[in-house]
C-alpha cells in the first residue's frame, strides 16, 4: 500500500512530472486524432473505389470483346458459383466526348462504359452516386422532367422543362436569322472574278457528322430525345472561386442538353463511330478518378453502335464480366479459381479484384498511415526521456529515503516496484488525458476546422480539391487500446533503470552522509 502512496505523493509534488504527463497527453491525443481522421478517409476512399468497381473483374482484350457472355457466366457459376450473389455484363471502351458550349467545341477523353440497368446496380453502388432520386433507385436513361440534385442551390434546372425552353429558345433564334437572311441577303455583295472564299465552321458543325446511327431528319428536341448517356459530373463541370471567395460549379452541360461521343467500332477494319447522345443524369462519387473520365450508356445501344452483335446468329460480345461475392467469400480464392479456369496462355483475359486494380493507391495509404504512426509515436518516446531524467533525479534526490526504507526491512524488489508504478502512474495519467482530449478533438473536428480557417484566413480542406463537405473520422476501439497501452509502456520502461538503480543501493552506503 506505501508504494501507490508515495506515487501519489510525488505525483502531486513534483511539478516536473507534469511536463513528462503533457508529453504523453499531446503524443496520445495527436495519434488518435490522426489515426481517425485517416481512418475516416481510408474508409471513404474504400467505399467509393469499391462503389463502380465490383468484387471480381473478367476483362476481355479482344478488338471484338467476349463472345457469349452468358455462356461464360454459365462456366463461371461452375467453378465459383457457391461464392457469387449477382453478376453483370459490360462492354468499355476509350471514347472522345464533346460538349458544344456557347459556340465553342470542349473535348474530354473519357472511358465510355455500356451497362445493363437492371444487373448492374446487383454489383456496384452505381445508382447512389447519380443525381436524380428516382434514379438512384432505379436507373433509367430516359430524360426526367425535373427534381434533379433536390437540396443544392448552385444545380442548375434540367431535365424536359430545360431542354423545351432550350429547344423554343434555338428555334426563336434560327427564325430570326431565317428572317435577318430574307432582307439583307439580297444586299450582299458577289465574289468578284476567281477568287476563293472561305467560311469558317463553328466548332459544332465540326464535331457534327452524322452517321446511320443518328437519327437525321424531323428531329424535335422539344419531344425527342437522343439515346441517354450519364456523364462523370467533372467532364462536363468546373470547379472555382467567385469574386466574394465562395465555391461556385459552372456547368458545361446538364441533364438535357446533347452532346457527342466518338468511339471506335468492334471491326478489324476500326472505324470512328460519331453519335449524338441526350445527357440524362450525372454521375459524382466524390473520386476524381472516376468524376472526371467516365460516361455511361445502356449496354444494347453502345453494342449495336460498336457492331458488337453478329447479325447471323444474333449472339452479343462483352468486354467486362462483373460479379458481386457473397459476404465473407474470399476474394482472392475466387480470383485464383477463374485464372485457373481462363488461363492467360488460352484467354486474353486479365481476372483481377476491385484491390489488385487500385494496388498501388491502397498500399500508399497504408505506408502513409504507417509512418505517420511511427513519426508521432515519437512524441511520446521523447516524453519517456523525460521520464527517465525526472526519475534518475527523484533517485538522487530522495537517496536517504530510500535507505531509511530499506533499513526498515523494505526489499529491492520493494523499492523498485514504487519507481516501476510511478512510471505506469505517469503512463496512465498521461494517456488518460490524451484519450479525453483526443475524442473531444475528433468529435468537434469540423467546428475546430472552422475556427482555425477564421482565424488563419486558409481552409483547412480546400473544397475545390476535395469532394466533401465535412472532414470524415473514425473512431476505432482497437486504435484507441494499442495507443494507450503503447504509452503506459514507454512510461514503465523509461522507468526500469532508476528503479533497478534504486533497487541496489545499499542502506548503509545511502545514510553513511546523513
Amino acid at each position: 500500500m506505501y508504494r501507490w502512496l508515495l506515487c501519489f505523493r510525488y505525483l502531486r509534488t513534483r511539478y516536473i512530472a507534469l511536463a513528462s504527463i503533457i508529453s504523453v497527453t499531446l503524443g496520445v491525443a495527436t495519434l488518435i486524432v490522426v489515426n481517425s481522421v485517416m481512418a475516416g478517409f481510408s474508409a471513404e476512399m474504400h467505399e467509393r473505389l469499391h462503389g463502380l468497381a465490383s468484387d471480381i473483374l473478367i476483362e476481355c482484350h479482344l478488338s471484338k470483346g467476349m463472345p457469349d457472355p452468358e455462356a461464360h457466366i454459365d462456366q463461371i457459376m461452375e467453378v465459383v458459383g457457391e461464392d457469387v450473389a449477382g453478376h453483370s455484363a459490360s462492354v468499355h471502351v476509350p471514347a472522345m466526348l464533346g460538349i458544344d458550349f456557347n459556340g465553342q467545341l470542349i473535348t474530354r477523353h473519357v472511358n465510355f462504359v455500356g451497362l445493363d440497368a437492371s444487373t448492374y446496380d446487383q454489383v456496384s453502388q452505381f445508382g447512389r452516386y447519380l443525381l436524380h432520386p428516382d434514379n438512384q433507385k432505379q436507373v433509367s436513361f430516359s430524360l426526367r422532367d425535373g427534381g434533379y440534385a433536390p437540396g443544392r442551390k448552385q444545380f442548375p434546372t434540367s431535365g424536359w422543362d430545360y431542354r423545351r425552353a432550350k429547344a423554343a429558345y434555338e428555334k426563336a433564334l434560327e427564325e430570326e436569322r431565317q428572317k435577318r437572311n430574307a432582307v439583307f441577303g439580297s444586299q450582299e455583295k458577289p465574289v468578284q472574278g476567281n477568287q476563293p472564299s472561305f467560311q469558317i465552321a463553328a466548332p459544332s458543325e465540326l464535331f457534327s457528322e452524322t452517321t446511320d446511327c443518328d437519327v437525321a431528319q424531323e428531329f424535335d428536341p422539344s419531344v425527342e430525345q437522343f439515346p441517354g448517356i450519364v456523364l462523370g459530373i467533372s467532364t462536363c463541370t468546373t470547379r472555382f472561386r467567385d469574386a466574394n471567395n465562395e465555391v461556385q460549379d459552372h456547368y458545361y452541360c446538364r441533364p438535357g442538353d446533347d452532346v457527342r461521343m466518338m468511339f471506335p467500332n468492334a471491326s478489324d477494319n476500326a472505324k470512328v463511330i460519331n453519335q449524338k447522345f441526350t445527357v440524362v443524369d450525372l454521375y459524382e462519387s466524390g473520386m476524381s478518378e472516376y468524376d472526371s473520365t467516365f460516361a455511361f450508356c445502356r449496354l444494347d445501344q453502345l453494342q449495336e453502335f460498336r457492331g458488337m452483335i453478329d447479325p447471323a446468329s444474333g449472339v452479343k460480345s462483352v468486354t467486362t464480366i462483373q460479379l458481386k461475392l457473397k459476404e465473407g467469400a474470399d476474394l482472392n480464392a475466387v480470383r485464383d479459381a477463374l485464372r485457373r479456369r481462363f488461363p492467360a496462355d488460352i484467354y486474353a483475359y486479365n481476372i483481377q479484384t476491385w484491390r489488385d486494380m487500385q494496388g498501388p493507391l491502397l498500399a500508399a495509404v497504408r505506408l502513409e498511415t504507417t509512418i505517420l504512426n511511427i513519426l508521432l509515436f515519437l512524441i511520446i518516446a521523447v516524453a519517456g526521456f523525460g521520464i527517465l531524467a525526472t526519475f534518475f533525479m527523484i533517485v538522487v534526490e530522495k537517496t536517504r529515503d530510500i535507505g531509511t526504507l530499506k533499513a526498515l526491512g523494505a526489499s529491492g524488489k520493494g523499492v523498485m516496484s514504487i519507481f516501476l508504478s510511478y512510471g505506469l502512474l505517469l503512463g496512465f495519467v498521461g494517456s488518460g488525458a490524451g484519450l479525453v482530449g483526443g475524442l473531444i478533438f475528433v468529435q468537434n473536428i469540423n467546428e475546430i476546422a472552422g475556427v482555425i480557417e477564421t482565424i488563419t484566413g486558409q481552409e483547412v480542406f480546400d473544397p475545390t480539391v476535395y469532394y466533401f463537405n465535412e472532414i470524415p473520422t473514425i473512431i476505432d476501439p482497437f486504435t484507441l487500446t494499442w495507443v494507450m497501452l503503447g504509452a503506459m509502456g514507454i512510461a514503465v520502461i523509461a522507468s526500469v533503470l532508476p528503479a533497478l538503480r534504486a533497487a541496489r543501493m545499499h542502506p548503509v552506503n545511502a545514510l553513511r552522509f546523513e
